[in-house]
């Protein structure tokens, strides 16, 4: 069977999930902002005409914004997470076989239908997509998966393709690879652009004709597979199973600076359930946690920063553990008189939950309190997040949280947020 790879990518999609529910912002200029309301993350396309890049600070562009009427939302990653999830559902509806890239992103294996098959089939899986779920996409056809990811760009930048490039023909790569820059090529980031320009490589169809050694002594192995995935080589295959995960994160900067200790120890306890709850998800649990804390590094007040990791008893995913040793890290590293501005937990060392070793003196039922969780776990999936949680965590609406002024409401997901229609 000949491989055949699909790439459909959804545009702007944050974007895109606010546009679902306000028609109406259809034409206007909208960004999405980060976390705490920081940054831009997403942009339409009038916003990017105006200007607005990504990763540019809201109170620098604020009188931009004022003054071309620039519709603001604070991330709503319920709402993101939910509409993925049905892109997803509809891809699943006419492609039997698909790897989920990212949350705006999936790779679908077309070499299980015809050749004159594929095209009609990507058309028309874009207009499903938007008649069913109401996301734009773009979608690139190619041999390898980098070529198809070269395809898309091009869909996505070029609107005579309407939104669909095929890159299956050799004499098409020809004629279009000289056109895309180096470092639109997946895996070229800066650093290997700027090497890549030192030695006269400016375009995707240059990199296809390095000489494969060359590009692994200047980019490791990922350069040479890069190269010979150019040139039609499949080296990347689908991957079906999402690979163990090696660590799991929770960090957020404050909405407000914290000063006490009863604050701080609330943040801590807060993001380490959530860390739990992340581990019971993907069915792992954790050898090691690491607990920080710091002040702002970037306005006038002293600087603080400091970390610190130890090692649980026994591997464990269970809340109440995962919570009190944290809790007991951020005891050692908090100082007084310090405006804090972050604080995050890393959870290292994890291990599929199914061999993990108990101690030898563990004295827990831990058969009930996993029972406990799960239903906590459930609760929180049904009822929405934090509907359930330890009393340590401090309140829903504590100052220290995040800042979201802006957030639409999570129309697919949260029955009191589901608008209402009135009639007489």
């Amino acid at each position: 069977m000949t491989e055949v790879f699909g790439i459909i990518d959804c545009n702007n999609f944050y974007v895109s999930c606010e546009r679902v529910f306000r028609p109406d912002l259809e034409g206007e200029p909208v960004i999405v902002l980060s976390n705490n309301d920081g940054c831009a993350v997403a942009r339409s396309a009038e916003a990017k005409a105006l200007g607005i890049k990504m990763g540019d600070p809201e109170f620098k562009i604020r009188d931009l914004i004022k003054r071309e009427n620039v519709k603001v939302f604070s991330s709503n990653y319920a709402l993101y997470g939910s509409l993925s999830g049905r892109v997803t559902d509809t891809l699943l509806s006419m492609v039997p076989t698909i790897e989920t890239y990212s949350i705006d992103e999936s790779f679908l294996n077309l070499g299980e239908f015809s050749e004159r098959e594929v095209e009609p089939l990507a058309r028309e899986l874009r207009e499903r997509v938007r008649r069913w779920v109401g996301i734009p996409t773009c979608l690139g056809i190619a041999p390898t998966k980098t070529l198809a990811k070269v395809a898309n760009f091009i869909a996505k930048k070029r609107p005579q393709y309407r939104g669909v490039c095929d890159l299956r023909s050799s004499q098409v790569r020809a004629e279009l690879l000289s056109t895309v820059p180096v470092d639109e090529v997946w895996g070229i980031g800066a650093a290997s652009a700027a090497k890549l320009a030192k030695i006269g490589v400016q375009t995707a169809a240059d990199l296809a004709a390095l000489d494969p050694d060359n590009a692994r002594a200047l980019m490791t192995v990922t350069g040479g597979r890069t190269v010979y995935e150019l040139r039609g080589i499949s080296c990347l295959p689908l991957e079906l199973m999402e690979p163990t995960r090696k660590g799991i994160a929770v960090t957020r900067s404050f909405g407000a600076p914290v000063t006490t200790w009863r604050e701080m120890r609330e943040a801590i306890a807060s993001y380490a359930t959530r860390a739990a709850e992340k581990m019971r998800r993907y069915k792992v649990a954790a050898e090691n946690i690491f607990v920080f804390m710091h002040t702002n590094n970037f306005n006038n007040d002293p600087f603080y920063s400091n970390g610190a990791s130890a090692r649980f008893a026994e591997t464990t995913n269970d809340t109440g553990e995962v919570v009190a040793l944290a809790v007991r890290l951020g005891e050692r590293l908090w100082r007084d008189g310090f405006r804090y501005s972050k604080t995050g937990i890393m959870i290292t060392e994890l291990l599929p939950e199914t061999i993990r070793q108990p101690a030898l003196w563990g004295d827990l039922d831990r058969e009930r309190r996993e029972r406990a969780w799960k239903a906590m776990d459930k609760l929180n999936a049904t009822l929405g997040r934090d509907t359930v949680r330890i009393l340590g965590a401090g309140p829903k609406n504590a100052a220290w949280k995040l800042r979201a002024e802006h957030r639409s409401p999570r129309w697919t997901t949260r029955w009191d947020e589901l608008p209402r229609v009135r009639s007489n």
